[in-house]
């Protein structure tokens, strides 16, 4: 990829990680969710690299603390890139050089990551004086000293027991599958503004899911050569042609799965999987479970359900 095509990808993906922050359905769970749980709630693209709260009305009074020294700030920065980087198709917790816990959720665009949904800044335990120890060489080892005024703030510190923490990262881990059913949606709606090429394509793509799909076929039935093909569909989509045709296939599976009269051998060949393998794999690496895990999710939901 050429640093021209990066940076373009990039853009793309900061103005539709902006258009999802805009969009009704975050700005609604934003507020519920900050009401329900007290935390501030961030989404953010990949090359984000300031800190995801900062300003927020439930902004960590430590932290907002830090961000005002470049040494901490630094730190701090660090840690949240550490997180990024190993954040991949599930959650990703980690702990921050000063003691406080943090969760980066993936929001994809087929099987690329765009964003991530931002939570954390809380103690999971109650600190005790070692801990508060170790806080305190590490501030003095970045030149801050543990002062009245950063004591002050620390000791107000959000505390969230690890059981109620893990459950607000599931809580916000189906959020993230929301907001990236809602990107790829937005993205097949842009086909209106799209050049016809592109529209033929996806028509073509709908209506032959089923069947064994070649790139030839599709820029045949597109009137493009190969090569201007994937240029321009690429460009359009922010997909591949190979990635584009598994989220089709898949997001049909993912409906059929909801009817558990079928069997999921059956839904992965009807949607145009040539192997039961392929689809299990391809399923878990753009969902993050199997076929078999999701809907078991789905029975346990309305299990409780009913129980409530």
């Amino acid at each position: 990829m050429t640093s021209a095509s990066a940076a373009d990808g990039a853009k793309e993906n900061r103005d539709l990680i902006d258009t999802l922050r805009r969009s009704k359905l975050f700005r609604s769970y934003e507020q519920t969710f900050s009401e329900a749980t007290g935390l501030p709630l961030a989404v953010r693209p990949v090359d984000y690299w300031q800190l995801e709260h900062q300003g927020k009305k439930h902004e960590n009074p430590f932290c907002a603390l830090l961000a005002e020294r470049p040494a901490t700030l630094a730190a701090c920065l660090q840690a949240h890139a550490e997180m990024i980087q190993h954040t991949g198709e599930l959650p990703r917790t980690v702990t921050c050089p000063f003691g406080l816990t943090e969760t980066a959720v993936p929001i994809k665009l087929g099987e690329r990551t765009i964003g991530y949904l931002r939570i954390g800044q809380v103690l999971r335990h109650m600190p005790a004086k070692s801990d508060t120890r170790k806080v305190s060489r590490e501030l003095e080892r970045h030149g801050v000293k543990f002062g009245a005024e950063i004591r002050k703030a620390w000791d107000k510190n959000p505390l969230i027991p690890p059981d109620r923490y893990n459950a607000i990262v599931r809580l916000l881990t189906f959020f993230g599958e929301q907001l990236s059913a809602l990107a790829n949606q937005l993205i097949l709606e842009q086909q209106n503004a799209e050049p016809p090429l592109v529209q033929k394509a996806r028509e073509y793509i709908d209506k032959h899911k089923g069947d064994p799909l070649s790139l030839a076929d599709v820029a045949k039935a597109a009137g493009a050569s190969v090569f201007h093909f994937c240029k321009v569909f690429h460009r359009i989509t922010g997909l591949t042609f190979t990635d584009y045709v598994a989220r089709v296939r898949l997001e049909d599976a993912r409906a059929r799965l909801l009817n558990p009269s079928l069997r999921i051998s059956e839904i992965a060949y009807d949607v145009g999987f040539q192997s039961l393998t392929q689809f299990n794999r391809t399923f878990k690496r753009v969902f993050g479970q199997s076929p078999t895990e999701f809907r078991t999710h789905l029975a346990s939901g309305k299990q409780r359900g009913k129980a409530a």
